[in-house]
């Protein structure tokens, strides 16, 4: 079996990280995989919603600490990534670190689906996702401390952003494990539900995106996520040309029709 599975059925993309027998820790397959299909996400019209899940008992444990024990790398590959400083850095940049950036690209919405444990980059994989969902057993950590690492996949940018720079440092610092009800008091996860009802809670969320007005919903997030980055002013004269823009659309006329009539809105 392939290190990481990709289907699409109505509309809803998943992407399997499905190396179980290492709790979903990285590969030079994996990753390769995983950019292809985060391109082909961005590049489509018909896929509405991306969910990213591990197969077996934990989300994904990011790097593979048997390549690091045996002196190979971040992760099980065929190609030299480890005899010089560049290659090492290029591990991450040509490779890993393409995740975030594609992700960053990506307008429609992104939930991870998170459950058993979520470890230093499996925990950030989970932190670029827009929504996180977690099985009430999961536990997160920023473990790089642990093997001397820095955080290397995005922890730097992201976790501040979600939890603050203080909290975040001390994630950092500590490796501490946190449990799912504590993760969402932090704010690092989005919901958390009972573990054997995740599976039916994502593809229910996922469903309802799905539903909704995609060019409108895609813009949204364009929006928030542009926005963390503008001053008022340019906030708004950009929403204020998306909004002239999806006023346009028959999905604005059937959602005003809808609201008239009472009912449920058929977005196309």
């Amino acid at each position: 079996m392939s290190d990481l599975l990709f289907d699409v059925e109505n509309g809803i993309a998943t992407i399997t990280l499905n190396r179980p027998d290492s709790i979903n820790a990285f590969s030079g397959e994996m990753i390769d995989l995983w950019i292809k299909a985060l391109e082909t996400v961005r590049d489509s019209e018909d896929i509405r919603v991306l969910v990213v899940q591990g197969n077996g008992r934990g989300f994904c444990s990011g790097g593979d600490i048997k390549e690091m024990i045996a002196g190979r790398g971040f992760y099980k590959t065929d190609e030299d990534r480890i005899s010089t400083g560049l290659k090492r850095k290029n591990s991450l940049w040509q490779k890993v670190q393409r995740v975030p950036l594609l992700l960053q690209e990506i307008d429609q919405p992104v939930i991870a689906k998170v459950h058993g444990i979520a470890f230093g980059a499996g925990l950030d994989m989970a932190l670029m996702c827009d929504i996180r969902i977690a099985a009430t057993s999961t536990k997160l950590s920023e473990s790089y401390v642990k093997v001397g690492l820095v955080p290397g996949d995005g922890a730097a940018y992201f976790l501040p952003r979600l939890v603050g720079t203080d909290q975040a440092l001390h994630m950092l610092w500590t490796g501490e494990i946190f449990e799912a009800k504590e993760a969402k008091e932090m704010g690092l996860v989005t919901f958390v539900v009972e573990d054997d009802e995740l599976d039916a809670y994502v593809q229910k969320y996922a469903e309802r995106l799905a539903a909704g007005p995609q060019q409108a919903m895609r813009l949204t997030k364009r929006a928030v996520y542009q926005s963390k980055e503008m001053p008022l002013r340019s906030s708004l004269d950009f929403i204020s040309s998306k909004m002239g823009l999806v006023m346009e659309l028959d999905d604005f006329k059937e959602g005003v029709q809808a609201v008239t009539e009472k009912r449920k809105a058929k977005f196309k």
